[in-house]
């Protein structure tokens, strides 16, 4: 891939993350905003002329309309709908299979490169049962993720299953809810700007990032096998005082066998 390509692909990546929090702060918020709150997410945070470089190339600021050169984008930003919270913020579930959550997160590892982590919790039992890491922001990520979740399924589908995400672009997607209801799951997403509507599976990242040196990484295929051996330790070893003292496998069997 030629430069100017691959400089556009990563702005287009950059772009993503910018708009989730210019999305939740309902366009109220500057570069200083935005430095702030990409503060939270990343380990090295973005500097500002680079903000206001892409603020200023997908006009996320100005109320006037401006050729944008990812306009297709804008377009299906306008065909994406949120769903009502559901959920509501029922985190006790004692039924595997009914209650499943989703989200994204960003792991920067060495050479201040970055990966994305998509991952799917049982919510009853606090397994990870499907996760995807890439090198990029495009929908297949999630895509993929569905696909995996489908296989953990494997055709024993709660009568009542639901997944439940936050507002993010890749949630609200046409294409995603409509793979969604193809797996024959009811959808369920968070109030826009309300992390505490999804915080176990915050919970799961923030607990992932403490407990893995992911920064340290030299590949992404580095990466990508630390966060296979930490999910299988964190479903299969990894007791957790809130399941009794058992791993989350393990709480699986014992809520089936109740």
């Amino acid at each position: 891939m030629e430069k100017h390509a691959l400089r556009e692909e990563s702005d287009y990546q950059d772009y993503l993350l910018l708009k989730t929090v210019y999305d939740r702060a309902k366009g109220k918020v500057g570069y200083r905003g935005f430095y702030m709150a990409l503060t939270d997410i990343l380990d090295q945070p973005m500097n500002h002329k680079k903000i206001l470089r892409l603020m200023r190339k997908f006009n996320l600021y100005a109320k006037i309309r401006r050729k944008n050169p990812y306009r297709h984008l804008e377009q299906a930003t306008e065909a994406h709908h949120s769903i009502p919270n559901q959920l509501k913020r029922e985190f006790k579930q004692d039924e595997p299979g009914k209650v499943f959550l989703t989200d994204i997160t960003y792991l920067q590892y060495r050479g201040g490169k970055t990966a994305y982590l998509s991952c799917v919790k049982d919510l009853a039992t606090r397994e990870i049962v499907a996760y995807v890491l890439s090198s990029t922001l495009k929908m297949l990520i999630v895509y993929q993720t569905l696909e995996q979740l489908n296989n953990h399924l494997d055709g024993n589908l709660h009568p009542e299953a639901m997944i439940h995400s936050d507002q993010g672009f890749h949630y609200t997607h046409p294409e995603f809810q409509h793979r969604v209801k193809e797996l024959g799951l009811k959808q369920s997403m968070s109030r826009r700007g309300n992390c505490l509507d999804n915080a176990p599976m915050e919970s799961f990242f923030g607990h992932m990032k403490d407990e893995i040196d992911y920064y340290e990484a030299a590949s992404f295929t580095e990466l990508n096998t630390l966060i296979m051996e930490y999910m299988n330790h964190y479903n299969n070893t990894r007791k957790q005082w809130t399941l009794k003292k058992m791993t989350p496998a393990t709480y699986r069997s014992h809520l089936i066998a109740a």
